[in-house]
């Protein structure tokens, strides 16, 4: 019989806790640097003054969140929260659809469904979105088509509009949905379905009763990896939208690059941050909740 000493535990524990540290320590460097420092200096610029020309002055003030909360900006961030809300409904009708069928497809098609999916991701974003200029436009080929076959008499004023914007971003970001949602129907155990077509279920029942509340989690994380890029992108409301549609993206660009107020900026870019994180602690509860009901169940 072996007998542990209390030092030999000790030196495992030390010995696990220097695995993990090896392990996680570049990821937690990588943090560290990229993003806690960022992260943190933005909050520091919050409470100081912009500079004469540019940049910061080391002035205490609260004045940038009084600015932060003018008619003119709070309009502004309600026209992103809609951009952006309508994109995320839209991307959840299309990819949630999307990525059941590929789960339901014969394990060898699967990966090359998934590939087909992350595919537009593979080209630059920029020259995707110039290519929803050539397709929109009045002498586009979607106008064309329409036109010769008669559907329209006129071409359309099919750009430079929200639904232009709401399109290119639906484009961007669809795949974030079907993705996260393909991998949590990827998790449900096969057997409660089984169980619940064994009790008389019909598959319509199923579905709603056992797959869709597992799934939730997942598709509430590809909600949050839309709307949050679709707040935060000013590319798309710049090309598609003609400059006529700003969002907080483009109020945050503008603030840092062009008003030269990173002190301004640095407040929307945290409230940007801030609602992110909520989506994150609202997505987290739901799925504690999720999780605890099936426990009981």
């Amino acid at each position: 019989m072996t007998v542990t000493t209390g030092s030999g535990r000790g030196a495992a524990r030390r010995r696990a806790l220097i695995g993990r540290a090896a392990f996680a320590g570049p990821g937690l460097v990588y943090v560290t640097a990229f993003m806690t420092v960022p992260l943190l200096l933005i909050a520091c610029y919050t409470v100081l003054t912009r500079g004469r020309f540019g940049g910061v002055s080391w002035e205490f003030t609260l004045d940038n969140f009084a600015k932060a909360i003018n008619p003119t900006y709070l309009s502004i961030l309600g026209d992103s929260l809609v951009i952006a809300a309508i994109t995320t409904a839209l991307a959840l009708i299309l990819g949630y659809p999307t990525a059941y069928g590929i789960s339901r497809l014969p394990r060898q098609w699967r990966t090359v469904a998934l590939v087909l999916v992350v595919l537009p991701f593979w080209s630059n974003f920029l020259i995707r979105t110039y290519a929803w200029i050539v397709l929109l436009n009045s002498q586009g080929p979607l106008n064309g088509a329409l036109v010769s076959l008669g559907v329209i008499g006129a071409p359309l004023d099919l750009l430079y509009n929200r639904g232009a914007v709401v399109t290119g971003l639906l484009y961007a970001y669809l795949p974030l949905v079907v993705l996260p949602v393909y991998a949590a129907i990827e998790r449900v155990d096969p057997q409660l379905q089984e169980a619940a077509r064994n009790l008389g279920a019909s598959k319509a029942r199923t579905f709603w009763d056992i797959t869709l509340p597992l799934t939730l989690p997942g598709a509430m994380i590809g909600a949050i990896f839309v709307f949050v890029p679709s707040m935060g992108n000013f590319v798309v409301p710049e090309l598609l939208g003609g400059g006529k549609t700003v969002m907080v993206g483009n109020l945050i660009r503008d603030q840092f690059l062009e008003a030269r107020n990173w002190p301004f900026g640095a407040v929307l870019a945290l409230s940007v941050v801030a609602f992110l994180v909520m989506l994150f602690a609202l997505q987290a509860l739901v799925s504690r909740r999720i999780n605890r009901g099936g426990a009981r169940a």
